[in-house]
């Protein structure tokens, strides 16, 4: 009965009422689609670093079936990396994924992207130094699409397979034998899915929020018609059977929605260039499982959400009918933002990134939780210190009701938090001074001379004007000229093996990992404040008709009793300016003070324009999600009489 009841109710709440309930389904699907997005990524860094685990072999001291090195080559501005394996015993082992047999002493095994790069470069550019393709990799081998990747096969007495420690090599893994190729996730694969996870939780918290506060859309409408119910003899539990039917119907159906739209946009998504290129569009497919998960973690979300909005209904149906106003919230809040705020930078101090995450959670849930008390604060003084009558009618409005004036601008404020966060963590980097193409190549105390005599005579026959010197223990080659990337490319594939195991390369290759770094970290600020920003922007807006719909009956006695609508209007965007601009600067430094801990220089200009244009875009969605609002207020008090829905 109560489903049958409720499903009527839903289909009968006339035009307006159909409103408020697409409202809710359209903000639980962009909560369920950034949900899964978020989710994904952590899956799809977790699956690069599995990819790419073979080539970070756990060393072992003595035995092994393999001698196994990594470094790095560049062509064209591009990294490639290289490893060089080497069998042990008579038998070799079985290879890494990608390979469909162990290489060979002096086979090449390349990736489909150096394979097609080799054959349209010319040969003395790239090709010459891998000069016996035997394969193609598979895509299980690469950690992206396009990356370059070789795989060179050599003799265990080879010179390059000789063992050294790791601050040998400039780039990889010096040679060592290894018990295994399957290899454990990199120190790069892991930091970036430590990074991952940070971004999860910025762009998880806020979803969670938005996705609780769809329940509460309309709220007032239905806590009335679900007070009149129990005003004539309707049960709490039937009304709270009613309320969860109501809101898991159009939840799931918001999820389903939701869902589908990730899925169909799953290809746009996997273009996002990280780590050096693209994803695979597997990457972005989290597991099955996790669909599951989110289909019913989200309904379930609302439905509680929508029951916990439900105890003034169920205790004092007459006083919703009454519209008196709730009691005042409690400043304990305050104290719980305060002792997470105490306690942050004691925890950040621990390696463990699941720790870091979950303060940075409580940090930022705190801050939602803080939120309606302040503006519950913020409406006393407007009140008190109005001069005029939009002032005043918004802040009786906030002192009325805080939470749904909170739902307005949360998504904004804790945008606020997210760009006070990671504006801090973009730290100015250092650019690599222009200057000559100098290629270097590290070579042994007592083959200096050798090497310097070998560089030039190889640069000579290349038919490359060039000046070899010696610096220590490291080779310098200066290319002479205006060398473009050609000319450069042309002198790497000369020097290259000129040293076993070592890779001729330049001041800015050696800069290329940091710049890739801080590159990465950009573009996953830009990521993590565009999901951000999507979500307070859809949050402002719908929560603005939402609440145009809530006091249709009290704009339109206002207006009947000659209050203009611009004045309406005025009152409106006090409503909503005045508690972002507080609470959005104080989410903004509580953000940044969460982040101190983890500063690693000084701020850059990227971080200030960051800031700055959070606070711009941020005021000018809410403002431009306000006047969206407007026909609908102008619509809704034209006609003030009382409606059946």
């Amino acid at each position: 009965m109560n489903l049958a009841l409720t499903w009527r109710l839903l289909k009968g709440g006339g035009r307006r009422g159909m409103l408020g309930t697409w409202l809710t389904l359209a903000a639980v699907a962009v909560a369920t689609g950034l949900l899964l997005f978020a989710v994904a990524a952590n899956f799809a860094f977790h699956d690069r670093g599995e990819r790419g685990a073979w080539r970070n072999p756990v060393p072992v001291e003595s035995g092994g079936v393999a001698v196994e090195a990594t470094r790095r080559d560049f062509v064209r501005d591009q990294a490639i990396t290289v490893v060089d394996l080497a069998a042990l015993g008579g038998e070799p082992p079985a290879p890494p994924s990608g390979l469909s047999r162990f290489p060979r002493p002096g086979e090449v095994w390349l990736s489909p992207a150096l394979s097609e790069l080799a054959a349209e470069l010319p040969p003395e550019q790239l090709a010459a130094r891998f000069p016996r393709p035997a394969g193609v990799l598979g895509d299980e081998a690469l950690v992206y699409p396009g990356e370059l990747v070789a795989v060179v096969g050599r003799a265990p007495d080879d010179p390059a397979m000789k063992p050294g420690s790791a601050e040998d090599a400039m780039f990889g893994l010096a040679p060592g034998r290894v018990a295994s190729l399957a290899g454990t996730p990199s120190r790069d694969a892991t930091s970036y899915q430590a990074l991952a996870v940070v971004a999860g939780v910025l762009m998880v918290v806020p979803l969670l929020v938005f996705g609780g506060a769809a329940a509460r859309l309309t709220v007032a409408r239905r806590d009335q018609r679900l007070a009149a119910l129990r005003l004539i003899g309707a049960t709490p539990g039937q009304v709270v059977g009613m309320t969860v039917a109501e809101a898991l119907i159009v939840a799931l159906a918001g999820a389903v929605t939701g869902t589908v739209a990730y899925v169909l946009a799953a290809p746009l998504l996997a273009r996002i260039e990280m780590q050096g290129g693209p994803w695979f569009t597997g990457d972005v497919f989290p597991p099955l499982w996790v669909f599951a998960a989110v289909l019913v973690a989200v309904p379930l979300l609302v439905g509680l959400s929508a029951v916990v909005g439900l105890r003034r209904v169920v205790v004092s149906p007459l006083g919703v009918a009454k519209r008196e106003t709730p009691p005042g919230l409690r400043a304990v809040r305050v104290v719980a933002l305060l002792v997470v705020l105490v306690g942050f930078p004691l925890l950040s101090r621990k390696a463990d990134i699941v720790v870091i995450g979950t303060a940075l959670a409580v940090a930022f849930l705190c801050v939602n939780l803080v939120g309606p008390w302040v503006v519950s604060l913020i409406g006393r003084i407007t009140a008190r210190a109005a001069r005029g009558p939009a002032r005043l009618l918004a802040g009786r409005r906030l002192v009325d009701d805080p939470r749904a004036a909170w739902r307005t601008v949360s998504g904004v404020a804790l945008t606020g938090f997210v760009a006070g966060f990671v504006g801090l963590l973009s730290p100015a980097l250092d650019q690599a001074p222009a200057g000559p193409h100098e290629l270097r190549v590290e070579a042994s105390a007592g083959q200096v001379e050798q090497v310097v005599t070998q560089a030039r005579e190889r640069l000579k026959e290349a038919g490359l004007t060039a000046t070899v010197k010696p610096e220590d223990s490291v080779v310098i080659a200066t290319v002479g000229g205006a060398a473009d990337d050609a000319t450069v490319d042309r002198a790497r594939t000369a020097l290259a093996g000129l040293v076993p195991g070592r890779t001729p390369t330049s001041f800015s290759d050696d800069m290329r990992s940091a710049e890739q770094l801080f590159s990465d970290v950009q573009v996953g600020t830009i990521v993590v404040l565009a999901v951000s920003f999507l979500v307070a922007i859809t949050s402002s807006g719908i929560t603005a008709m939402s609440s145009v719909l809530d006091r249709r009956q009290t704009y339109g006695l206002l207006r009947l009793a000659g209050t203009p609508l611009e004045l309406l209007d005025r009152a409106r965007r006090a409503e909503t300016l005045i508690p972002l601009t507080v609470m959005g600067g104080g989410a903004i430094l509580v953000g940044a003070f969460c982040a101190l801990p983890f500063v690693l220089g000084s701020m850059s200009p990227v971080g200030v324009v960051t800031l700055g244009g959070c606070v711009v875009v941020g005021f000018a969605g809410v403002i431009g999600a306000g006047a969206l609002s407007r026909p609908l207020l102008r619509a809704v008090t034209e006609d003030p009489a009382p409606r059946p829905d």
